[in-house]
């Protein structure tokens, strides 16, 4: 860069001296011209540069979203699956109450009992989060991703409260009900094993007897009746969110492949 600028200073002195001040101004600015353009490539290198470490760094927290997203979308097919099992089981035991036929089918009822078994949906949020205080979240800010992810945590918060009002139920009725019964030969039969049983002094029969009055109650039956309908809703609305997660992860593919 030395040499070159010590050969201007010689031209533009050569000019000055030989008196050709029109040769010196086209000559000034020319040179002026030339500066200018090597500033506008620098500008542009430096801002592809800086664009280029902004679209890695955006692809950065993108990826670490997509792998949030397959993780929860692993998540809900499987507590998909634990709802519907119960589900099947309540609507059973629902139907077999509207049919009086409890007493036949006191097995169904027992297993039924998992309707009090409080599941959560656990989506992991951190990367979305990560993005949105972050400066790259401006740069898919208003786009067809924006508003999947925004739907998608809109659900989310839904399916979070829906599990939440149904979950303090549950423990609620049970609460109500430890106040009631004795529960202490459904517990023992529900966790011990029947060789274990078959030693106590306690019958068979008893065991069966506590359950048909335990099952027998409005408070037990009311969580039943709600399993049979509401985790219906439930595993739609995981339906619904499993469905964004893959249009989100199909939108970050595009971007991060583009």
């Amino acid at each position: 860069m030395t040499r070159p600028m010590k050969l201007f200073r010689k031209i533009r002195h050569k000019l000055i001296l030989d008196n050709k001040k029109t040769q010196y101004l086209k000559y000034a600015l020319g040179e002026i011209i030339l500066v200018v353009i090597g500033i506008l490539i620098a500008l542009q290198i430096n801002n592809w540069n800086q664009s280029k470490k902004d679209r890695i760094s955006l692809n950065e927290y993108l990826i670490k979203i997509k792998s949030h997203t397959q993780e929860d979308i692993k998540q809900l097919e499987e507590l998909s699956k634990g709802r519907k099992q119960i589900a099947e089981l309540c609507k059973e035991a629902r139907n077999s109450i509207l049919n009086k036929t409890e007493n036949d089918n006191l097995f169904l009822f027992k297993v039924s009992g998992t309707a009090f078994v409080d599941f959560y949906f656990k989506p992991n949020s951190s990367g979305y989060e990560s993005l949105k205080n972050s400066k790259y979240y401006g740069k898919i800010n208003n786009t067809k991703l924006d508003s999947l992810l925004g739907k998608y945590h809109g659900l989310v918060n839904i399916i979070e409260e829906n599990e939440r009002s149904y979950n303090q139920y549950t423990v609620y009725q049970e609460n109500y009900l430890d106040t009631q019964l004795d529960r202490s030969l459904i517990l023992a039969s529900a966790f011990m094993s029947l060789d274990s049983l078959a030693t106590k002094a306690t019958r068979a029969g008893e065991y069966d007897r506590a359950f048909m009055e335990y099952t027998a109650t409005p408070a037990y039956r009311n969580v039943i009746s709600l399993a049979a309908w509401q985790f219906d809703t439930m595993i739609d609305q995981y339906t619904q969110l499993t469905e964004l997660g893959h249009l989100i992860i199909k939108e970050i593919d595009t971007i991060t492949e583009g």
